[in-house]
């Protein structure tokens, strides 16, 4: 069984400062048993980090609407289903099951805030300037923010494919970005700079060998690479090729949208 002393000495063991912000994504899972679950993992976080963000999406929101805009990698009309059992955005919602237990923890913490994206929403403790910086059509701009304060990405049990910030780096290399729609007490909501498909990510690794700092804890790797130097890799691979990092899967509608880029 890890503990708290585990979680702790593997993350301070990554040789970080503590001062740099960090978007971090988990798996509690992967490590096996740990005791006192979710909390003692973000616990170990904020002990070892003074700024810590995690993605606390709402998916639950989002419906599909009868006519959009062309291109989009969605097909239109085909959410009467699903649409009903759209929920509205809530500030207090719960992160989606998706984001894993880790997120949530984060955002019930007394002292996390939570951006009001009702997509993309990040939740966090001592990152409110990064999250004020979310808009509806820029909805990673706090990743933008806390790159720009030498932030590193922390990935615990995990590896690129659910990595944020590569949509991050994608987006500011050019790449299409697609229109999205939730559920808000205000109406339905279009939400633009919605992100592709993630599952090609991992595809980056080697890019960032040497400057990812990794440690083992358990059955599991915790590694943590720079904002910094993943924008630039990302960047490179998309220059020398416009469909680095897409997936292989032949009905997915956002690489087949993606590779359809001029």
């Amino acid at each position: 069984m890890l503990t708290f002393r585990d979680f702790s000495d593997a993350l301070k063991r990554l040789d970080i400062e503590r001062t740099r912000p960090v978007i971090a994504h988990a798996s509690l899972s992967a490590f096996g048993e740990v005791r006192g679950g979710a909390e003692t993992v973000l616990a170990a976080m904020l002990i070892n980090f003074d700024q810590v963000m995690m993605p606390a999406f709402t998916y639950k929101t989002m419906v599909t609407p009868e006519v959009g805009p062309p291109d989009n990698a969605i097909t239109y009309g085909s959410g009467h289903d699903s649409n009903r059992m759209a929920e509205f955005f809530q500030p207090d919602m719960p992160a989606d099951r998706m984001m894993g237990a880790i997120p949530e923890a984060l955002r019930r913490h007394p002292k996390a805030c939570r951006s009001e994206h009702p997509i993309l929403s990040f939740a966090g403790i001592n990152v409110e300037a990064a999250l004020k910086t979310q808009t509806s059509d820029q909805p990673l701009n706090p990743i933008r923010a806390l790159k720009e304060q030498g932030g590193w990405v922390l990935l615990l049990g995990v590896d690129h494919t659910v990595n944020t910030s590569i949509h991050y780096a994608e987006a500011e290399a050019g790449r299409k970005q697609f229109v999205r729609w939730a559920l808000t007490p205000q109406g339905v909501v279009a939400c633009g700079g919605f992100p592709g498909c993630s599952d090609g990510f991992q595809a980056v690794a080697p890019r960032l060998r040497q400057v990812t700092h990794r440690v083992q804890l358990g059955p599991s790797q915790v590694t943590a690479v720079p904002l910094e130097a993943l924008t630039i890799a990302v960047r490179a691979m998309l220059a020398e090729d416009p469909q680095a990092l897409l997936c292989i899967r032949p009905g997915c509608e956002r690489c087949g949208e993606t590779r359809k880029q001029k």
